[in-house]
């Protein structure tokens, strides 16, 4: 199936890439790294909140931009590809019901499927019942995490598409860095790029970003629960393998702090836990199959 975007969905991109370029650079991420603890970037966020990023599905009637999911998803996708930080899908799914979410003035946590809560602490708002909650050991520097214990539900299929959108873009970034790096680190006087098994490692991780970005995409136009459920982890399994593909491309100067890549695989592994965590997605695609009779 192949995809084409429409030039309002081309020009909502390239404005969100304007703006994380500009405010959210290798800089920008690498000051936010070394802070003593995460903290959010308040005027970032209102700038994300006048651009529309929250208000993208919100009915233009209640002062929403008036998009629909395929945007949202391209949306998201891009926040991934920059390791956008903060609570950008509870803020987005609040927009319409909390607010102030949906211009950015408010920050809105959100308790998933699993209890998971992120950004607990920096919110004004929290969708759910997050007392008792317990902080967790984020492996994500960019993440801070907490749990609310006995916490479960259903997930919501607009956050597991939007988390399998952000996965798409960790996967796009990945493979792109690992190609430039492929090209431009020299061994024995030649590009890397030149050895057959590290062209393996980048064939590869383009085949499952290709793949995942084909599922994600179709999951965006039909909205079918089943389609989401394989979105997600297709996008899921190109986020983890590909940062490991290009962090193996990088050798050790991946796991440096000045490298992004690290950082991709760490979000990833986060977000695989988002949303009712990958098994919600396998047994939702397993009773889909079995009812079908496969």
């Amino acid at each position: 199936m192949r995809f084409q975007l429409t030039q309002e969905q081309r020009a909502l991109r390239a404005a969100l890439r304007q703006l994380l370029d500009r405010r959210f650079d290798g800089g920008a991420r690498r000051a936010a790294v070394e802070r003593a603890a995460p903290a959010l970037d308040r005027a970032l966020w209102r700038e994300l909140g006048a651009a529309g990023f929250f208000a993208l599905r919100l009915p233009q009637a209640r002062g929403g931009v008036g998009l629909g999911l395929p945007e949202a998803v391209l949306a998201f996708e891009d926040a991934g590809r920059a390791l956008l930080p903060g609570p950008l899908l509870a803020t987005h799914l609040a927009a319409g019901e909390v607010a102030g979410a949906a211009d950015g003035s408010v920050v809105v946590a959100a308790v998933d499927a699993g209890g998971l809560v992120e950004w607990l602490t920096q919110a004004d708002a929290v969708r759910g019942d997050a007392s008792g909650a317990v902080g967790l050991r984020s492996v994500d520097p960019l993440t801070p995490l907490h749990r609310v214990p006995g916490a479960r539900g259903t997930a919501d299929p607009v956050a597991v598409l939007l988390t399998a959108a952000e996965q798409l873009g960790t996967a796009v970034r990945t493979c792109e860095l690992a190609v430039q790096h492929a090209r431009t680190r020299e061994q024995f006087g030649r590009p890397i790029g030149a050895f057959q098994a590290v062209q393996q490692l980048c064939a590869r991780s383009l085949v499952r970003v290709e793949v995942a970005r084909a599922a994600v995409y179709a999951a965006a136009v039909t909205a079918d629960p089943v389609d989401v459920a394989a979105a997600r982890l297709l996008a899921d399994e190109a986020a983890v393998r590909g940062a490991r593909d290009c962090l193996q491309v990088h050798g050790g100067m991946g796991f440096t702090w000045e490298a992004e890549v690290h950082l991709h695989l760490k979000r990833a592994w986060v977000r695989t836990q988002r949303a009712g965590g990958v098994t919600e997605s396998e047994e939702a695609l397993a009773r889909d199959l079995l009812a079908e009779g496969v």
